[in-house]
């Protein structure tokens, strides 16, 4: 059980011996021992006890705060880094123009692979090769790119071709237009919103783990809050989670009336139902435990696995170990 996700609102977190226990009035939810648990993933209103955060702490596991439906809160840190070499190198890279440049490429590279990857297995009709022809255009554009500003231009070019041929392949009664980041308007946008929270979660826990600062990016601008290094990271796992959504959809593990909508001001977001939720956490876990080609080794590992491989890729190459990121890339 790599994460243990505690959803069930009004649910406590306990510690029990060397085992964590989720209850909820008299009932036992969870009862599994903490040598089987990696992360532990809260949402919504779900209470820890002070045993159960210093055994979690003690263990070094991560644990991860989302909002009742998915969105990001924070996270349970025993210590800052012990990594001050790494973190030091980190920062002194983001002086080096063309070393943030050759990064940021491959990751752009890794991306826009990845998207032609999905969409070529989705058949040959008329958007998709559309797509396919502009986001091979923006691939070689990227390669030439000089500056960030112009490398994000040609990646957000591609990237609407691509989700323009993905708006092909949904059914029209699902309301998908265009991505909209936030909030989500539609049932697909807000599966796509919560696959890639999940995404980031483990992007972060992965760069955490490896002692590399999650903030300090190089594709991804730096911002007050923003986890650019962990957005990085997750670029070129992304489409990953685009066909999960179109699987879900086609095989009807979500439908429409799985989600209602609230107002938020003068915007309309879409929720998922709690029972869709679950299926939903469910289906990604087990996407991201099953296992893959890791192109840059050649191994054969979990999804998870190779977002971490993929960070300990990146601290080489911030310590001048490797001269290149290699991004990790789907089997087509």
């Amino acid at each position: 059980m790599p994460a243990l996700y505690v959803r069930e609102q009004g649910a406590v977190l306990r510690r029990v011996g060397e085992r964590l226990v989720v209850t909820k009035g008299e009932e036992v939810l969870e009862d599994v021992p903490i040598i089987h648990v990696d992360q532990v993933v809260v949402m919504g209103n779900v209470q820890l006890t002070t045993p159960a955060v210093a055994l979690l702490m003690q263990r070094e596991i991560d644990v991860v705060f989302l909002s009742s439906r998915g969105r990001f809160r924070g996270r349970l840190m025993a210590t800052g880094s012990k990594f001050a070499r790494l973190r030091h190198a980190q920062l002194r890279m983001l002086d080096d123009g063309e070393r943030v440049m050759g990064v940021a490429r491959a990751v752009v590279e890794g991306k826009l692979r990845n998207q032609r990857a999905l969409l070529q297995a989705q058949g040959n009709h008329r958007e998709v090769q559309r797509a396919l022809d502009a986001i091979e255009a923006a691939r070689c554009q990227a390669r030439r790119a000089a500056t960030l500003d112009t490398l994000r231009g040609h990646e957000g070019a591609a990237s609407a071709a691509y989700f323009r041929a993905l708006r092909t392949l949904i059914p029209q009664e699902w309301g998908f237009v265009r991505r909209i980041y936030h909030p989500p308007p539609d049932p697909v946008n807000a599966l796509l919103s919560l696959g890639y929270t999940l995404l980031l979660k483990d992007a972060t826990a992965a760069v955490q783990l490896v002692g590399l600062d999650p903030y300090l990016g190089f594709f991804h601008a730096l911002d007050y809050g923003r986890p650019s290094l962990a957005l990085d990271l997750i670029e070129p796992f992304r489409p990953t989670v685009d066909g999960l959504v179109l699987d879900l959809i086609r095989r009807g593990a979500v439908r429409q009336r799985d989600f209602s909508s609230k107002k938020r001001g003068d915007k309309v977001s879409v929720l998922l139902s709690e029972k869709a939720l679950r299926g939903y956490l469910e289906a990604y876990e087990r996407m991201m435990d099953e296992r893959v080609l890791y192109s840059p080794t050649g191994e054969r590992t979990t999804r998870r696995r190779c977002i971490e491989l993929q960070t300990r890729e990146m601290a080489q190459v911030v310590l001048g170990k490797r001269r290149r990121f290699t991004p990790f890339t789907l089997e087509v």
